[in-house]
């Protein structure tokens, strides 16, 4: 049987629905969808204006999350972009390179369904622990 551990992150904030920051099963750690929220913030305290200042707030809490679990952006090995406004895909990628400079992980794009107020961008990813 697998063991399941749900990952806990000290100072972040706690989710806002019924779901965990991450899960750690067979080796792989599943973050969940990330919303620019401001680490020490409230759950829904939106921190950036732009798709570029959100896309980097979404990568430094899946990184955050990421160290939790014993793992790193460079042990991810898929991600999931959902964006809110897909006309700013162009902002959202230039910002997203910037963390992930020399190989990629794989990667999906699709429209961002939730209709949360001043947030243009959620990340999801898959890392080996």
């Amino acid at each position: 049987m697998t063991a399941i551990h749900h990952v806990d992150v000290a100072g972040y904030p706690p989710p806002h629905s019924p779901y965990s920051h991450a899960v750690i099963a067979n080796g792989f750690v599943f973050v969940s969808g990330q919303i620019p929220v401001k680490p020490g913030g409230g759950p829904t305290e939106i921190a950036g204006a732009t798709m570029a200042e959100q896309t980097r707030q979404c990568l430094r809490n899946v990184e955050i999350i990421l160290k939790a679990a014993g793992s790193s952006l460079d042990r991810v090995v898929k991600i999931t972009v959902l964006l809110a406004r897909p006309e700013l895909y162009q902002e959202m990628n230039a910002a997203y390179a910037e963390f992930f400079p020399g190989k990629k992980p794989a990667r999906a794009m699709a429209r961002f369904g939730a209709d949360i107020p001043a947030v243009l961008v959620a990340i999801d990813a898959v890392a080996v622990v």
